[in-house]
């Protein structure tokens, strides 16, 4: 196993395929910034092959100290790891994995980002009682797990098809409410937060056009999405003179707790970050 005081510690992100995952260029910044000499890797995992990528992990044969997790390993690592910590369980998924006394513990660091994001370009977002999430797929579980751990009286799930949004709000309770997307603009009247959650208007796809202005005063617009980022809902929002915040921050904050965990320091989302990672995405 890892020695957890070795500077050499090895972190990892798996995937399948992995080539598209920024996470390697995010905390490789960061080893550089401290001056450590762990690493973080790429691995391409095939579903197939993760029972036996975590037991290798677990006994320390893969000398790995921990990592991260994405599509389509979220779900399936649940029933693999040995301690899910109550986030992730009631998100259904999994990012960031440690070892722990030799044992493999599992946790979800997106609905941190998410608050974490909107705490550092939007002070005071969470004031509001009132949100809408469009949306009710796998992405969407983070978000309304972070708007109801920060007080929000009522968040509004909207949804192409309301039967699945409604199996969504039934699993957090009598907050959180289900509604078809023709309520999408009813329910924007007086609302603190919208957030987008779908890939409207990603890859040319139609965006219906949207009322911001009905929204409270000082509402807040945001999209978990960032390629590209300003996406087509968050330009309409623009255009309408209602505030904005992009979702690059999201990716970015949520490494920082695996990051601590694997490394042991806790390190910084700064401005040159958000630009490595911009330049990144613009070369492509």
């Amino acid at each position: 196993m890892a020695d957890k005081h070795d500077p050499r510690r090895r972190a990892f992100v798996i995937g399948h395929p992995i080539g598209h995952s920024r996470s390697p260029l995010i905390h490789r910044h960061w080893l550089e910034q401290a001056g450590l000499e762990g690493r973080y890797d790429p691995v391409d995992v095939a579903p197939e092959n993760l029972p036996s990528f975590i037991s290798a992990l677990r006994d320390g044969s893969a000398g790995l100290t921990g990592g991260n997790v994405t599509i389509p390993h979220k779900e399936a690592v649940l029933d693999l790891v040995d301690d899910v910590d109550a986030i992730a369980r009631q998100i259904g998924a999994a990012n960031t994995l440690w070892l722990e006394n030799g044992r493999v513990m599992a946790t979800n660091t997106d609905s941190y980002g998410f608050t974490a994001n909107l705490d550092e370009m939007a002070p005071g977002w969470d004031a509001g009682k009132t949100a809408v999430v469009f949306g009710a797929g796998g992405a969407s579980r983070a978000i309304i797990h972070a708007l109801l751990s920060r007080g929000f009286e009522q968040v509004h799930i909207v949804n192409r098809t309301e039967a699945r949004a409604r199996a969504l709000a039934e699993t957090f309770g009598p907050r959180a409410v289900a509604h078809g997307d023709d309520r999408l603009q009813d329910l924007l009247s007086g609302a603190d937060l919208f957030v987008n959650t779908t890939s409207l208007g990603m890859g040319g796809t139609d965006v219906p056009v949207i009322d911001f202005t009905v929204m409270a005063e000082n509402a807040l617009v945001t999209d978990i999405v960032y390629i590209p980022l300003e996406t087509p809902i968050l330009a309409m929002a623009k255009r309408q003179d209602v505030k904005t915040v992009d979702g690059l921050g999201m990716l970015l904050h949520q490494a920082v707790p695996g990051f601590a965990r694997w490394f042991g320091v806790t390190p910084q989302v700064t401005p040159d970050l958000r630009r490595l990672i911009i330049a990144d995405m613009e070369s492509h």
